[in-house]
């Protein structure tokens, strides 16, 4: 991208805002972005046959680390720069399996542990081709959960990890996975802890060992205990440069495929 057609882009775009607006260092840094990405956008589609996408990010974390409060703000931060983009969640309890799972989760009924695995995985499998077009179609999607959930939550329980992944195997892989990092012990003394089948210190603990063996080079890290807004803005950090690298073209991926 050439520094100088996008800095002139930027300036006219500057032009035509008051210069209140332009003085307010919030506004103009969240306007400099939008023309930016926007200039991203044309520059390909004038200038070659673009695979430009959308982003596929995921969060991850113990239970009550803030990663449902964080998509929240990162999708209303995205849209207002003007891009395309979907919160999803896992498990997605509309489905027929999503139901089962619910009811599960809410203590309503029992299930052997290899067969709610199999209906997580189910559930993610059955939004796998939506999955796939929204990001062809330019839409990033923010994803609440997802496989990393699903295994280390299943190998905490005690099952082989390594057949806790097979089922996921040929999934979409995330472009980038923010995991939210807190202990076990402070994620427990937050607001309406235990609601849920899973909410206990204990199996958190392990929870919390699983997922340490399913880092790899995807995955950032941030301190959950943070403030919330110094959580946001590393996020977007993150997510902007997820971001570009997408909108270049780079290629979807399957998960923990060789």
């Amino acid at each position: 991208m050439p520094a100088i057609s996008l800095s002139n882009s930027i300036f006219r775009s500057f032009r035509r805002i008051s210069p209140n607006q332009a003085l307010n260092s919030h506004f103009g840094l969240k306007f400099a972005l939008k023309c930016m990405f926007k200039y991203m956008e044309n520059h390909h589609s004038n200038n070659s046959k673009s695979d430009s996408r959308g982003a596929l990010i995921v969060l991850e974390g113990l239970d009550r680390c803030g990663k449902t409060s964080q998509t929240s703000r990162l999708v209303s931060f995205l849209e207002g720069l003007g891009h395309s983009v979907e919160s999803w969640r896992f498990p997605d309890r509309t489905t027929g399996v999503g139901q089962m799972i619910s009811s599960y989760l809410s203590n309503e009924s029992q299930l052997d542990d290899r067969a709610i695995h199999l209906l997580f995985s189910a559930n993610r499998w059955e939004k796998r081709s939506l999955m796939e077009d929204k990001l062809r179609s330019g839409t990033t999607l923010i994803v609440d959960r997802y496989s990393y959930s699903g295994v280390a939550f299943s190998s905490a329980k005690g099952l082989d990890i390594e057949w806790c992944k097979a089922p996921e195997i040929g999934l979409l892989a995330p472009d980038v996975v923010v995991y939210l990092e807190i202990s076990p012990e402070k994620a427990a003394e937050r607001g309406g802890y235990g609601a849920e089948r899973y909410e206990k210190l204990e199996f958190q603990k392990k929870v919390a060992q699983s997922y340490n063996m399913l880092f790899d080079a995807s995955w950032k890290i941030v301190d959950a205990t943070l403030p919330i807004e110094d959580i946001e803005k590393r996020i977007r950090e993150i997510v902007l440069d997820c971001l570009i690298t997408c909108q270049k073209g780079k290629s979807l991926s399957q998960l923990w495929s060789c």
